[in-house]
């Protein structure tokens, strides 16, 4: 070949590998370049998130963010005193006081409420009408008055023994479900509840006041036998077991309503939902750990699209118009407006009352 021909072919050659890599850039940017594999962010949190967080729904907005979101539950106790939280970038806990303890040893971080949920008793309607006969609750009403059924309580008082009682002659105590203080955060805010009314209504503060209250609050939990470790457990014992077994329990009102809310909800035909007076609200607050977490919390905190999804799982965004919403779209009757709220213990002073309950360190 001369030395002429051979360039014209090497001319041609580089021509069509020209056109080749342009061709290529033409079409990838045509395509888009391939997105980038989401950053993996992990966090303990309390167990009654997991559906949320497993909700792929709210996995598709996060990744969609640029974060794939991996959740370890634990109790609320467990993660401000016990869990490791340096393989975490952020904490969720289901209390504030847990937070708060979080803090001081994460000083100067900004922490992130997204969604709270106030406690409340998923009980039945027989239970409902032995218990305004009782006087604890109102006719009509969804008012659980807790001075009263403290009362109650104090006196031993059993089912089979109120007056007039033929739908619910059990011969056991007239004592709410809960789990266990030591380890669930929805027993713990019982027990604020609880002691601020044996309180003479204040909230307990201080060894004294503790030693005070403890005489009226102990046999709410020791009286009850066995405790299940979670609320997640209670609750799946109040829909399967029913009324003989679990006739009204201390649940998140957020378990109740998501299950109201669900495409296929399995609440028996005479599941009623009653609210404490005074309640209190368990605040859910993500510590961030890392710059990844704090990312999650300021996602949870304003992305509208999770917040309608919070409110689908019966969680109470910030912004009240979502749970509005969610309730109005499937023709149910909006919750209550709370106004008899009542702030919990400082995290101190409920690690007092729970080592006087005999939960260890």
């Amino acid at each position: 070949m001369t030395p002429p021909r051979r360039r014209r072919v090497l001319s041609r050659l580089l021509a069509v590998l020209l056109l080749g890599v342009l061709g290529f850039v033409v079409f990838r940017d045509v395509r888009g370049a391939a997105p980038a594999a989401p950053a993996v962010v992990t966090g303990v949190i309390g167990s009654e998130k997991l559906a949320f967080f497993a909700d792929e729904r709210v996995r598709e907005v996060l990744r969609a963010e640029g974060l794939e979101v991996r959740a370890d539950p634990a109790g609320s106790r467990q993660i401000a005193t016990a869990v490791d939280l340096g393989a975490y970038d952020f904490a969720f806990p289901s209390s504030s006081p847990a937070a708060d303890k979080l803090l001081a040893t994460h000083p100067g971080v900004r922490t992130y409420a997204p969604f709270s949920s106030p406690m409340a008793v998923a009980t039945f309607a027989p239970i409902v009408d032995l218990l305004t006969e009782a006087g604890v609750v109102a006719p009509g009403g969804t008012t659980f008055d807790v001075s009263r059924y403290l009362e109650l309580a104090a006196t031993g008082t059993r089912w089979d023994t109120l007056p007039g009682n033929t739908a619910f002659p059990a011969r056991k105590d007239v004592l709410l479900s809960t789990t266990a203080p030591c380890q669930s955060n929805s027993a713990a805010m019982y027990l604020g509840i609880a002691s601020y009314v044996a309180n003479a209504d204040a909230v307990v503060a201080g060894p004294a006041a503790t030693a005070a209250v403890l005489p009226a609050v102990q046999p709410l939990f020791r009286d009850q036998g066995y405790l299940p470790p979670t609320t997640e457990v209670l609750f799946e014992d109040y829909l399967s077991a029913g009324m003989g077994r679990v006739p009204m329990a201390l649940v998140y009102e957020a378990q109740y309503l998501a299950e109201a809310l669900s495409s296929d909800p399995v609440l028996p035909p005479d599941a009623r939902l009653l609210y404490p007076s005074p309640t209190i609200f368990s605040r859910h607050t993500l510590v961030p750990l890392t710059p990844a977490g704090e990312r999650v919390g300021e996602l949870l905190t304003s992305d509208p699209r999770l917040a309608t999804l919070a409110a689908e799982h019966g969680f109470r965004p910030t912004d009240p118009r979502p749970f509005a919403a969610a309730f109005r779209d499937r023709g149910l009757p909006d919750p209550p407006a709370l106004v008899d709220v009542v702030e919990p213990p400082s995290f101190d002073t409920l690690e007092g009352m729970l080592t006087q309950l005999g939960c260890g360190p």
